[in-house]
């Protein structure tokens, strides 16, 4: 770690296999919390570079627990976190909407970061139980269309670094490496990035792979569709913006997106959703989001009729159905 970190401090990148390596040697538990802080705190004076991403990915891809999904066509929803905004669980909501229109969702998540609520509170707060049993996971997405993938039980390599990213109390380079380390790499994927500088090395880290993707960036900084304003997309690396008109939407305000002060608070709205009874405002975002996700999946879709099929599954209680029969099969 000392040449590593020698090689860093004089201004130099890692090469692909050399992040794969170091990254691999830290998971298993090689280095003291120190030599990791300082190795961390490289990564919050500069931007990780692709190639270094892609190496890290490898490493924590090879090390988590395998699930091989490979006969459904799955698809996640994940926002990088970070934006610092608080709003309610968009990408959680939207994917029981997806699910609720027919399509299979592997959901990998955690415990909230920038915001009061992240996915793994919502999953955990309505009963659903974690685990890594993959035939429990399976019938899931056979049966019910979704299932999830609570981080920790999945990278259990990570827990060496736990201490100090709780010791540190800042965002650290593993915050940008949730979202695109699903284990069961879903063969489509939306992800919701804070700034267009991520947005452009996430693209880089999947331009060359197999998955169909959407990277999306609200202008005013979220890291979803927002409706706040216009929404930066890439999409299998063609690149544009969308309106809120675009979606049939007006301009929503910030305070309309806000998740509550606790997780009570973010639950509340949760369920009102699931049940078509929250605000206008609140339904529009997550159908905006559910939208873009099934257009990830079939490109030849128009926008409109994607999201006539999340308004549907919403507003005619295919997500409540969903919602329901996930957290009574626990």
């Amino acid at each position: 770690m000392k040449d590593t970190l020698n090689y860093l401090f004089t201004g130099n990148n890692l090469t692909q296999e050399q992040a794969r390596d170091v990254l691999t040697q830290i998971a298993e538990g090689k280095y003291t919390d120190a030599e990791i802080a300082a190795f961390l705190t490289v990564y919050r004076m500069r931007l990780v570079k692709a190639e270094e991403l892609i190496g890290f990915r490898e490493a924590l891809l090879d090390l988590c627990v395998k699930v091989d999904f490979s006969e459904f066509d799955t698809i996640d929803v994940v926002g990088t976190g970070g934006d610092g905004k608080n709003t309610f669980n968009i990408s959680t909501a939207s994917c029981f909407v997806i699910a609720g229109a027919g399509y299979k969702v592997t959901k990998h998540g955690n415990y909230g970061l920038s915001s009061v609520s992240g996915a793994s509170n919502m999953f955990e707060y309505f009963g659903y139980k974690f685990s890594n049993d993959v035939d429990k996971l399976r019938r899931e997405v056979d049966e019910i269309g979704i299932c999830f993938f609570h981080a920790p039980l999945f990278h259990p390599a990570m827990k060496n670094v736990g201490p100090v990213r709780r010791a540190l109390k800042v965002r650290t380079l593993f915050n940008m490496m949730g979202p695109i380390i699903n284990p069961c790499s879903p063969k489509n994927q939306l992800v919701g990035v804070s700034d267009l500088q991520i947005m452009d090395l996430y693209n880089q880290v999947f331009k060359d792979g197999d998955q169909s993707y959407m990277l999306v960036h609200a202008l005013d900084g979220y890291d979803e569709v927002s409706l706040t304003g216009d929404t930066r997309y890439i999409d299998n690396g063609m690149e544009d913006n969308l309106s809120p008109d675009d979606f049939g939407f007006s301009v929503l305000t910030p305070e309309e997106l806000s998740g509550g002060a606790t997780i009570e608070d973010a639950a509340a709205i949760f369920k009102n959703i699931m049940n078509a009874t929250a605000t206008e405002a609140q339904m529009n975002v997550v159908i905006a989001n559910a939208a873009l996700a099934i257009k990830c999946m079939h490109p030849g879709k128009t926008l409109s009729d994607c999201v006539a099929e999340a308004n549907e599954s919403l507003k005619g209680k295919k997500a409540l159905a969903v919602f329901t029969k996930l957290m009574n099969s626990n």
